[in-house]
């Protein structure tokens, strides 16, 4: 064999070799896949860690008689009601309805006394209401109720008044507002959402992969790309956890090949009562996705959580459920709900 040929096939050994190094480093780092890829899921916003609760506060409960509807509750709305000269049909209230029922940021809504039942209820066809009241949110998570929103609230009960033949009698602004100060500054520092990080070890995971990771812990299928969703038992209830990742790379042209090296799971605190046990679940969750999915569970600065940050966690929320219990708003009923949004 000549010189020339022997280096031409030590090239070639050489290029083989770097050649199944590239295949094989290219393997390592390829987004691990589900044993068969399933359809795109899809995420939420992450809202911000629970930090730490102040003292429970016992705040005064508002002196007027407390005024409950389907929707409407005097505990966090501003309620005007509506008198009627003689019961009214639902289909003409119905048609004069404002076309919008939100003030500025704040929701509000709009319920009769059946003549028939003597209870309130949202307005429906084929009824008859000897009375109505109309009432707006006072707070929720984008803030207190203003004056504006206030303001535009009162035009719009008034326009739909004035085209039904009805009296209003509305609140006094200035408690209404303060009222709204008064709830809002008791909610801010009472409103917790538990979220941790689920960080891969080694290898990205594709879009498939942790939808069935997910679904084999009970997760479904969210509304929107990059959303998974632990539902409850009670129907129509807010999802108990959630589990969210890039949209982006659940939108992806081939979501398979998407690497996705950071999940985040969620817990809305006020969303899930108590008895249901939603911190049980969300601590669950995550040793079952960090063991299934080779995961570290770590906080927003990266730290590693350990069975000492739980037992902290646990002890706030107590202090957060027995505080919405003193203020009749317990977590997973309607009022906290609506509050809490």
């Amino acid at each position: 064999m000549t010189l020339t040929t022997a280096l031409v096939l030590v090239a070639i050994a050489v290029l083989a070799a770097l050649a199944a190094h590239g295949v094989w480093s290219a393997r390592r780092v390829r987004p691990r896949r589900a044993v068969a890829e399933v359809a795109v899921a899809t995420p939420e916003r992450v809202e911000p860690s629970l930090g730490t609760l102040p003292d429970a506060t016992v705040l005064p409960v508002p002196s007027a008689p407390r005024r409950i509807g389907a929707r409407i509750d005097a505990l966090i709305d501003a309620i005007a009601t509506l008198t009627l000269e003689a019961p009214v049909s639902g289909e003409m209230l119905l048609a004069h309805l404002p076309a919008s029922r939100r003030a500025g940021t704040k929701p509000f809504h709009v319920e009769g006394l059946n003549a028939a039942t003597g209870e309130w209820e949202m307005l429906a066809l084929g009824q008859r209401y000897s009375e109505l009241q109309a009432g707006v949110q006072l707070a929720s998570r984008s803030g207190a109720l203003n004056e504006i929103e206030y303001s535009e609230f009162v035009q719009k009960v008034q326009a739909f008044a004035d085209a039904i033949g009805a009296v209003p009698d509305f609140p006094d602004m200035l408690d209404v507002v303060g009222r709204a100060r008064e709830l809002d500054g008791f909610a801010s520092p009472h409103d917790a959402t538990l979220s941790v990080r689920l960080r891969a070890n080694s290898v990205a995971w594709s879009v498939g992969y942790i939808q069935q990771c997910g679904q084999r812990h009970g997760f479904v299928s969210g509304a929107q790309a990059g959303r998974l969703v632990l539902p409850t038992s009670e129907e129509g209830a807010p999802p108990l956890l959630v589990l969210s990742f890039d949209a982006q790379a659940a939108l992806a042209d081939d979501p398979a090949q998407a690497a996705v090296r950071e999940l985040v799971l969620t817990l809305d605190v006020a969303q899930t009562p108590e008895s249901a046990e939603p911190f049980a679940a969300w601590h669950q969750a995550i040793r079952a996705l960090t063991e299934d999915m080779d995961a570290t569970a770590v906080d927003d600065d990266g730290r590693p959580l350990t069975l000492q940050h739980f037992a902290a966690i646990s002890q706030e929320l107590e202090k957060l459920y027995r505080a919405l219990e003193s203020r009749d708003m317990a977590a997973g009923t309607p009022v906290a709900r609506r509050l809490f949004q």
